[in-house]
């Protein structure tokens, strides 16, 4: 199926920046993403410890570090974030929108169910990407069009 960047936040569409910083812990390369997204999403408990502005996200479903800085020697595990990020293992619930709560089983409902088979008709059932404040609200910074898609075509191989 063809992948239509349908962006809430006219961030266009961003390609996520893959670098050769990898990962303290596991070794898997991270991706960029920026400090006002780590300083929105870590616990309050956390949030004086965000310096620096290299951050990058681990994106290895099994490890449990979620930002990372190198150059500070910082890290913020899972149980130091707001959010279940969708792509760990155990997130409960698993977001599709973090912006509008909107689950990936919401998602799936909404084409096995309802018919849905684009973003807007997702969008238009489940309310997803109504509240665009995507870098402070993704664990990615960008807007959820993409993971919105993935979930369509999840629930596309289901009917």
């Amino acid at each position: 199926m063809k992948v239509i960047d349908e962006c809430c936040c006219e961030c266009i569409t961003q390609n996520l920046n893959r670098t050769k910083e990898s990962c303290p812990v596991c070794n898997n390369e991270g991706v960029t993403v920026s400090r006002i997204t780590v300083e929105h999403l870590v616990t309050d408990d956390y949030r004086n410890a965000v310096d620096g502005d290299q951050y990058k996200i681990c994106m290895n479903e099994d490890c449990d570090v979620i930002y990372y800085n190198l150059d500070k020697e910082i890290k913020f595990l899972k149980d130091q974030v707001r959010v279940p990020i969708w792509f760990k293992k155990d997130a409960d619930p698993k977001y599709a929108c973090y912006c509008s709560k909107v689950t990936e089983d919401q998602v799936i409902e909404a084409v096995v169910k309802h018919g849905a088979k684009t973003v807007k008709e997702v969008n238009a059932i489940t309310g997803a990407m109504k509240n665009p404040h995507c870098k402070e609200n993704n664990p990615l910074g960008v807007c959820c069009h993409k993971i919105i898609q993935e979930a369509i075509d999840k629930g596309l191989t289901m009917k």
